[in-house]
């Protein structure tokens, strides 16, 4: 079998009849630029549905194979989720190592995590999916210890029987519990305080951490690329009015995010849960924003954030052709903002929208609270 030696790779799209295709397959693209991969080709088919045994079915094979060896191509990308058997299949039909997209977002995970709860939360999500996957895929792994889909926090568990896998990831939840239990505390702290908590939620590289850095007066991590922050960061903000606010950086969503990462990074994103506004930034230049925030709406429902109050921030409107400011309802409530995170055109309105919003959710509580104190409940 071929080593991977340079990071590049062909592209495998199979288009099943779905209405975001072509935005699936071009995210392909950016999430192999993402993850330092060269893209040297693609190979696109259209298929009523997978074949059981090779996914893109034989005579398609044959062809990703003919070019898999006449350019010496050492790494193949799947734009869809493979089984453990259609794996093992496909890496012996093409001779050369096969990855998923899952895999393949796995491996920018595992590179970009940096706070200890990241790099935790990103290793329970390989070991779990690596765990089916453990019989075939461990050849020759000690050569590809930094190829692409093979690195980061879980590769070494590669070699591990299952037991030891399974104790490695009993021991993973156990430490994720702790930091949970430690984020609750300092959670309920702030809300006993008062302080207006808001998430910056919204599709990858919509210009949420350039935002957050506006509004925060921070320098967190910021690139134009899929996935340039998966750490969750709180920062206060000022506003005008009593009261403070403090804002979180999320990591950002896809079309078709792994389940299993979801699932892992449930307890960063419980700051989403349990925050008071959510910011919803949309990259208003792109043709495909409302399937993005759909998209985003669909997660959002999955870790039962979906009832949050949301306020919609088209960001670069600069590139759209659209002029900064802000749109109220029937009740002269703020409910869509037109910013600019880059050149901080139509903040000012964001932060009397976020002033508003505090305000409005303090003066709910206060009622709540004497109704509490009148039927001598807790308060929150």
């Amino acid at each position: 079998m071929k080593q991977a030696g340079a990071e590049s790779a062909l592209l495998v799209s199979i288009d099943f009849g779905d209405a975001d295709y072509r935005e699936s397959l071009e995210e392909l693209r950016l999430l192999a630029q993402t993850a330092g991969v060269r893209t040297l080709a693609a190979v696109e088919a259209r298929r009523i549905r997978p074949d059981a045994a090779l996914f893109a079915g034989s005579g398609k094979v044959r062809e990703i194979a003919e070019m898999v060896e006449r350019m010496e191509i050492p790494l193949v990308i799947f734009n869809h989720d493979l089984t453990p058997a259609q794996m093992r299949n496909l890496t012996a039909a093409l001779n050369t190592r096969v990855i998923d997209r899952t895999m393949l977002i796995l491996d920018i995970f595992a590179q970009r995590a940096q706070s200890h709860e990241g790099k935790v939360q990103v290793e329970l999500a390989q070991l779990k999916y690596l765990a089916t996957r453990l019989v075939g895929l461990n050849t020759d792994m000690g050569q590809q210890k930094f190829a692409v889909g093979a690195r980061g926090p879980g590769e070494t568990q590669l070699e591990l029987d299952r037991r030891k896998l399974d104790k490695r990831v009993h021991l993973l939840k156990e430490r994720l519990e702790k930091l949970k239990h430690q984020r609750d505390v300092q959670r309920r702290s702030r809300n006993r305080s008062g302080v207006f908590s808001v998430s910056i939620v919204g599709y990858t590289n919509a210009g949420k951490s350039t935002l957050f850095n506006r509004l925060t007066k921070s320098s967190v991590y910021v690139a134009n690329q899929l996935f340039a922050t998966l750490d969750t960061t709180s920062r206060r903000m000022y506003a005008e009015g009593e009261g403070e606010i403090v804002v979180s950086d999320t990591v950002g969503f896809i079309r078709h995010l792994p389940h299993g990462l979801v699932a892992a990074f449930r307890s960063t994103l419980e700051e989403t849960i349990h925050a008071d506004l959510l910011l919803h930034v949309v990259d208003a230049s792109n043709p495909h924003r409302d399937d993005q925030v759909a998209e985003v709406n669909k997660v959002l429902a999955e870790i039962n954030a979906g009832e949050i109050p949301q306020l919609l921030v088209l960001n670069k409107v600069d590139l759209a052709d659209m002029l900064p400011g802000v749109e109220r309802d029937e009740y002269g409530r703020i409910v869509r903002i037109f910013v600019s995170a880059q050149s901080g055109a139509g903040l000012d309105e964001l932060r009397l929208a976020l002033s508003e919003a505090r305000d409005t959710r303090l003066a709910a509580l206060q009622i709540e609270n004497q109704i509490k104190q009148a039927r001598n409940e807790p308060w929150d």
